[in-house]
């Protein structure tokens, strides 16, 4: 199933509805991102996109709104960590609670993949999961990413060490 969405920069007035997304979906994402908490606040929603627009226009992070046909915010997905030198990058992303099991991440990993791979000089992106976290592995997997293996405690959740897997996808022609 292709969902039908599309894929954005944050703007400041999107602190709301990144706001709302992210309260709605506290229960289920905390536990794999820790910014997407009960506690989360307007506040912190603005600060961090307020963040994100130089970020993105200096070339250093790129963060999307992911959107449905109707605007309607339905997560978010972003390259960050980018290394210039060995031209790669992590490609991470959510989807709030009442938007999940339709596509929609495995769509916005497609679309940022190519976005990433016209418009910047990124030859690999990866995406790290949690060995626990089912839902992003499935994300990874039915986007075609391609599964290279278990790192140990390569990611540190709520002060605990958890092992990830670890997917790659690759610029055509370069491996």
């Amino acid at each position: 199933m292709t969902a039908d969405i599309t894929l954005r920069p944050y703007a400041l007035d999107d602190a709301p509805r990144l706001f709302e997304a992210a309260r709605e979906s506290s229960g289920e994402v905390h536990l794999w991102l820790s910014w997407c908490r009960p506690e989360y606040t307007l506040a912190e929603a603005q600060e961090w996109i307020a963040k994100q627009i130089p970020l993105f226009a200096e070339g250093t992070s790129f963060s999307f709104v992911i959107a449905d046909a109707g605007g309607r915010l339905l997560g978010g997905c972003g390259l960050n960590q980018i290394d210039p030198v060995h031209r790669r990058a992590n490609l991470g992303y959510w989807v709030r609670t009442s938007a999940g099991g339709r596509g929609i991440a495995t769509t916005a990993v497609r679309q940022l993949a190519a976005w990433a791979f016209a418009n910047t000089e990124l030859v690999r992106l990866e995406i790290v999961a949690a060995v626990g976290n089912a839902a992003s592995i499935r994300v990874a997997e039915k986007s075609g990413a391609v599964r290279e293996g278990i790192a140990r405690s390569r990611l540190l959740m709520h002060g605990t060490s958890h092992d990830a897997v670890v997917f790659s996808i690759v610029r055509e022609g370069t491996s």
